[in-house]
């Protein structure tokens, strides 16, 4: 597999300070920040294990 076949995760963006409206919703956009965030090293972790060598 090549990484053109297999291409490099793409990081979440960072949620921009007016993204939260503070006031204390279930689900904030900090948090699906660090969901996506903690998805994106599993995938990144993965695709290093099978490329290795590339950055």
């Amino acid at each position: 597999m090549t990484p053109d076949d297999d291409p490099h995760p793409i990081e979440p963006e960072p949620p921009l300070p007016s993204d939260c409206c503070n006031s204390g919703c279930p689900i904030c956009v900090h948090d699906l920040y660090t969901e996506q965030l903690q998805h994106y090293r599993e995938q990144l972790a993965a695709w290093k294990a099978r490329h290795p060598g590339s950055q």
